[in-house]
This record gives C-alpha cells, structure tokens and sequence, in this order.
C-alpha cells in the first residue's frame, strides 16, 4: 500500500513519473498487486494492467492505457528483447529485488541494458542478503548504476571478502573482511530504508517449534546404507560444493521419507514424516494448517496420505486455491516455498505452518514463514512447526537457518559432520 500510495503521488501530485513498471514473481503479479489495488479507496484513479499470460494476452496488457503495467519477472527479458514494445517506463518497482542478485542471470542482464532510460528504481524485499552480503552487489548495481558499490562484481569482492571454501585455484565461496559489513552498510544508507514490522507494527507472538521424529531400527538401517552408497560414489578428495548440494539433497529426501533413484524411482524409507503429519493436522482441532513441502515426492506422499484421510485439501498453485485459502475453506493447503514463498498475502486463511521438508534457503524459508507472520494476521499467536527426523542433516540444516547461517560453506560443513568426514 505504502508502495502504491508513493506511485500515486508521483504520478498526480507531483507529475514527476508517467509510466509505472511493476515487476514480481508470477503470483505476486497475478494477484496480490491487483488485491492491494482494488483493496484502498484512494487508489481507485489509478489504471492497472496486469501482463502475463501468452504472449498475446501479454501484448495486448502492455498496449492498453494504464499508469501501472504489472510483469512477472519471468517474462522481463522477453519485454525488454523480444516483445517489440518500446521499453518506455520511466519508473520501475521490483517487487523481491532478491530475486536480482544474481548478475548472470538473463533478467538482471536485460533489465540492465535498459536501466540508463530508467528515472526512478524502487526495490522491495524482506530478504535483501538472504545468501550473504555478496547478493548486495547485483541488488544495488540496478538501483544506483553501480555508485555505491561499484560498477564490477570483481571488485566488489576484493574490496569486502576474502577466499573461504576452496579447492586448488577454484574458489568455491567467499567470506566478508571484518569491517565489510558496517562499510557495505554505510555505502547504500543513502539509499536504502530498512524497517522491522516489529518495529512499526503490532504483530502476532511468533512461536516457533520442532517435532522430532525417530526412524525404527529397519528404517535406520536402510537409511545408513543409502547413506553409505552415497559416499562411496563419491571421487576422492574433500567434498567439492558440486557433491555438497548433491549430497545434502539425497541426504534431505532421505530425511523426509524417501529418495530417487538414478533412474528418478521413488525410493520409499519411512513414514516418519507422514505420521507427525497427520498428528498435527488432528492436534490443530480444525484450524487451518499450511503445510512447506520441498521435494516433489514429498507432495506425492502428503497427497496420497491426506486423501486416505478423506482430507480436504488444495495447492496454493492458482488464484482460486488462495482464495479458497484466505476464505478458511481449505483445512489443508500445501506450498512450495520457492513457487509461493514471495508476496502472497495468505494471513487471512490461517495461522500454522508446517515444515515438512527444510530448504537451505535462508531467504526462501523466512519468505515461507511471512505468509503468515505479517501485517493482517487476526490470531494472536503464529506457530511454526519443523517436522525434524532426528540424527540426520534436518537438525544441522535447521541450525543453520536459525543462525542465518546458510551459505554454501555451512552447507559444505553440515554434509561433512552429517557423513562423519
């Protein structure tokens, strides 16, 4: 809202902008921006038109009247190289700038090519070092040209880091010199505004818990065996970070439940996971759960599980399952973090939520846990809860995220001591 009300008046107080470009993740585009738009009253002169969809639907959003065109960030380099409308707008908004941090990416390189035509960057995120201070560098050479710090990534590394994890010469990450972050922070002030809803807010107690779970001495074997297999496969040498996420994967679905094969067999260990589900589920005496899952099979299990069950639920994968969510019809709603982890406005339907599989994403994972920790959440209290297998890589990978601790080197760490290496 605060966004919209600033386009307002720099649209029609000011006459300082006189086309807006919003880009966002594509449920954020489709339907949180038009929900916060048609939402206040004081918004209602300003023209909107969302373009997503094929490639017509696309043309023809971009070719109507409007003072705010609304794009999936998907489809930015499409706009600025392939869509043969002029790129024109003199203010963009990227709605999860973290989203950008990444410079070799085809939408960061693209939205480049047409930032000097661009008079006013707004970036909004939650998340904005999800990874470690060096996402910064990407984040701001969109907004400032590169003014504060710097125009090459290559310097920005040798002004703030040093060599971390490394094998020979390939370095596989980097950590900040002791004075980096205060100095990064000093450069950008200027420009950046950072503020906690803790701070300005009222929000809802945050309660956030474990529920471990134990693997039978069967189950417990079979998991040591793949586990063992996985290390056999490995070269020789030390862990390079290629074979730590490898690694870490196999080690995660084989915590949730189940593995792939190399021939994408599921692989079926346990029922842990799925047995503290459905406790759950029942413990909440009806109140509606939202349920984090990661890997696919994990959704094949939960679904197969929740239909013998008879239990009424949906993926949060389309404008009519999050409004059925938000309406309290959904007892049960499933979520990717990192399809819906950004933007949606999912307080209204419920209060829980709960992690069936962890992710090593920092900011995905706290993006997850503000669907329904925010500003709109009517319950008093927000509970997350972590399903965790006990004596596997789930505990070392919550750690990690409660640290803020997931850089590729805790990663790399947490494989080691989970493989005894």
């Amino acid at each position: 809202m605060l966004t919209l009300t600033s386009i307002s008046n720099l649209l029609f107080d000011s006459f300082k902008v006189h086309k807006v470009l919003v880009v966002a993740p594509l449920r954020v585009a489709r339907d949180t921006w038009p929900q916060e738009l048609e939402k206040w009253s004081h918004l209602d002169h300003l023209i909107w038109s969302v373009a997503i969809g094929t490639e017509s639907e696309r043309k023809a959003a971009l070719m109507k009247k409007a003072d705010i065109y609304i794009i999936n960030r998907e489809n930015v380099r499409w706009l600025v190289e392939d869509s043969g409308i002029p790129f024109n707008y003199d203010m963009v908004i990227i709605d999860e700038l973290s989203s950008f941090k990444n410079h070799k990416s085809k939408r960061f390189k693209a939205l480049m090519k047409v930032r000097p035509h661009i008079k006013r960057v707004v970036g909004l995120t939650g998340t904005p070092t999800g990874n470690g201070l060096m996402d910064l560098w990407a984040e701001f050479r969109l907004l400032d040209m590169g003014k504060r710090l710097g125009r090459f990534i290559g310097k920005y590394r040798d002004d703030y880091f040093i060599p971390d994890k490394r094998n020979g010469q390939i370095i596989f990450s980097y950590k900040p010199l002791p004075f980096a972050e205060d100095a990064i922070y000093r450069q950008i002030s200027d420009i950046t505004i950072s503020m906690k809803s803790t701070d300005h807010l009222k929000m809802p107690e945050l309660i956030s818990s474990e529920y471990p779970v134990k693997l039978s001495e069967p189950e417990r074997k079979r998991y040591e065996e793949l586990k063992r297999d996985l290390v056999l496969q490995l070269p020789g040498g030390d862990i390079t970070a290629a074979n730590a996420a490898s690694l870490s994967g196999k080690l995660s679905q084989m915590a949730n439940g189940a593995v792939y094969s190399d021939t994408q067999e599921i692989i079926r260990i346990h029922d842990r996971k799925l047995d503290a589900l459905e406790d759950l589920i029942e413990a909440a005496n009806g109140k509606p759960v939202l349920v984090a899952y990661w890997f696919r099979h994990d959704l094949e299990r939960i679904t197969e599980r929740l239909r013998h069950n008879k239990i009424k639920f949906s993926r949060l994968d389309s404008s009519e399952s999050i409004r059925s969510w938000n309406s309290g019809e959904l007892p049960v709603a499933l979520i990717h973090p990192a399809s819906a982890g950004h933007g949606l406005n999912l307080q209204q339907g419920g209060s829980t939520l709960i992690w069936f599989g962890l992710t090593w994403s920092l900011e995905l994972y706290q993006q997850t846990n503000a669907r329904l920790w925010r500003q709109g959440q009517t319950e008093n209290t927000v509970v997350v809860q972590h399903i965790i297998t006990k004596d596997t890589i789930d505990a070392r990978i919550l750690k990690a995220l409660r640290e803020k601790n997931s850089t590729q080197a805790a990663l790399i760490n947490a494989v080691k001591a989970d493989l005894k290496i």
